[in-house]
């Protein structure tokens, strides 16, 4: 349950943020860091890829373990992945799907491409063997982004423009790009190796909580010690590599999975062993349909857009609200629109799954 919940408190928190009414009065946390350094906002999608790892540990330990095919393990997992990749095609291009322009990297394409390497380095491997790709990923790209030249530039460059993955990009997705930046992507390809490292540290966590031989009392030590380990290593490596969700450090990628530890340990502390669940159902809700109440937030937004009324919605804010709160309150507008539907969803027990 303490899952579902955290999972609902980050898509919850993901909508909030994709959804300010106006992007010049909203309150800082609310907006990602221009470039170097974390707000709240930069959060939000490495805990939810965190929690992609903890949700695979759970899903394929138990069927490998009851002596399952990882083949068909692995083509299910393919199946989905592709599946979930061409749902984040399908919202990047809607409604006119211009397929020369067509935004190719996304948010759910990132989550589908982490998930099925995850997926295959999981279970393939033990968690000493998890824990040796975490550190392979994090130098590969670490060497990659500081040792190879940059025509033009040169090695070392961490700017928006010159950086090794925004080269790369250039040169494999030209006009396939985020359109508010055009020339990189925030969720590129190189940028990805970091970002699956986030997927196995919460496979890391998930091996933690399905061990018989602890308590959830001391599971829930467990999950808040190492939390706080990686997030002092993360902030320690923030020394030599910036801290940057934009092309997904090394640090950045520990340090957030150090946060993600640190905040689920406290729902699990909170929910699966103190037993207090007061306040969290809606939370749970949000939780059990995550994908669908990411997609239905996307379509509203480009749908209130397109219709040409997002002026007068936010009209009815800002002309009873201050301009900082008037953004705030659409934004939570739009959590609790698509928690109606979400809610609609669960009380006829659909849910959007592969």
């Amino acid at each position: 349950m303490s899952l579902d919940a955290f999972r609902g408190a980050t898509i919850a928190s993901m909508i909030l943020v994709n959804n300010a009414g106006d992007s010049a009065t909203t309150f800082a946390p609310l907006l990602h860091a221009k470039w170097h350094g974390w707000t709240f906002t930069d959060l939000v999608f490495p805990f939810f890829l965190w929690m992609v790892g903890i949700a695979m540990t759970f899903s394929y330990a138990r069927r490998v373990e009851e002596g399952a095919d990882k083949g068909k393990l692995l083509l299910h997992t393919l199946r989905r992945a592709a599946m979930i990749f061409a749902l984040g095609l399908l919202l990047n291009g809607f409604p006119k799907y211009d397929l020369a322009t067509l935004r190719i990297p996304g948010v759910l394409q990132r989550i589908a491409l982490c998930y099925l390497i995850g997926s295959c380095i999981f279970l393939y491997t033990r968690w000493r063997g998890q824990l040796a790709a975490i550190v392979g990923l994090c130098t590969i790209y670490w060497m990659l982004m500081t040792l190879v030249p940059v025509p033009g530039f040169g090695p070392g460059v961490l700017e928006p423009v010159g950086n090794f993955a925004q080269w790369i990009d250039s040169m494999l997705l030209p006009g396939h790009m985020y359109a508010r930046t055009k020339v990189w992507d925030p969720e590129g390809l190189v940028s990805t190796l970091p970002a699956i490292a986030n997927v196995l540290f919460g496979a890391l966590f998930g091996t933690l909580l399905r061990r018989d031989d602890l308590q959830p009392a001391e599971k829930a030590s467990w999950i808040l010690v190492a939390g706080a380990v990686l997030t002092f290593l993360g902030t320690f490596l923030d020394l030599f590599m910036p801290i940057n969700k934009q092309i997904w450090t090394p640090p950045y990628a520990v340090f957030t999975s150090g946060l993600a530890a640190l905040s689920f340990g406290c729902f699990y502390w909170l929910i699966d062993v103190c037993g207090y669940k007061r306040g969290t159902g809606w939370l749970t809700v949000y939780g059990m349909n995550a994908i669908a109440a990411y997609v239905l937030s996307g379509l509203t937004a480009r749908l209130i857009g397109l219709s040409g009324w997002r002026p007068d919605i936010y009209a009815v804010f800002s002309g009873a609200l201050p301009p900082y709160l008037a953004s705030l309150g659409y934004a939570l507008a739009n959590v609790g629109l698509i928690y109606l539907a979400v809610w609609a969803m669960h009380r006829r027990g659909w849910y959007l799954r592969f």
